[in-house]
């Protein structure tokens, strides 16, 4: 199993502190998050990392190397100029027909060879882990067509799906994003449905951080103890 880790972003969120050091970097307990990440990808089965870098990269060059420490390849791929989140994906190299991309920064308990196979099985061309969301909106929302109010909803309980900031991604749909331009995501996924493409959902209830904040990175650490390694 192949996996892009994509850890180019500048994580200004989490201003000062990713001045000097890239978000994933940032410690949880005693190692990198990215470090937590590449282990779980590990015992998934990958065995090919390749990280996606742009702001500070060498420091992320430095700590992983080649990946032996871990028992697996890490190679990169380097981009002069921001590319967002699905940009880089074209500048890579050697991909398999399908691979698994995640954020740097996430933290889950989420099984990656279970998305992989389930992406495979359900001949997907691209495949997205997703929650179920739960906000309470502190307002009534009203439904409005042609000008009129057709419904009214008093500080309603509104559910939606997450993205998890983790795909399957077969390599065919590559030719959808545009050559050395800033392109994210959620581009990607409304270009392929635009285009009749298979795009798939995987459902999680695992648990999940996407550390955007020095309010999630606490988080994170303080229910560490959860998660299975």
């Amino acid at each position: 199993m192949q996996t892009i880790i994509l850890a180019g972003g500048r994580g200004s969120r989490l201003d000062p502190y990713s001045r000097i050091l890239p978000k994933p970097l940032f410690p949880i307990g005693d190692k990198p998050i990215a470090a937590i990440l590449i282990e779980q990808l590990k015992k998934a089965g990958t065995d090919e990392v390749i990280m996606c870098l742009g702001y500070l990269s060498d420091l992320l060059k430095t700590y992983f190397q080649d990946g032996s420490e871990f028992g697996l390849t890490i190679r990169y791929s380097v981009e002069s100029e921001p590319l967002g989140t699905a940009g880089p994906l074209k500048g890579v190299e050697g991909l398999q027909d399908n691979f698994v991309v995640v954020n740097g920064d996430e933290l889950t308990t989420l099984d990656f060879r279970a998305l992989y196979e389930h992406h495979r099985a359900v001949q997907a061309d691209m495949t997205v882990a997703v929650q179920k969301k739960t906000t309470h909106s502190s307002f009534g929302v009203l439904e409005i067509q042609d000008g009129q109010v057709i419904a009214y909803a008093e500080k309603p309980t509104l559910n939606y799906w997450a993205s998890m900031g983790i795909y399957v991604i077969n390599k065919d749909i590559l030719s959808y994003i545009p050559d050395n331009e800033k392109y994210d995501m959620p581009n990607l996924v409304q270009c392929l449905i635009q285009n009749g493409a298979k795009v798939s959902s995987y459902e999680s209830q695992d648990l999940w951080f996407d550390i955007g904040t020095l309010g999630d990175l606490e988080k994170a650490k303080e229910q560490l103890e959860k998660f299975k390694f």
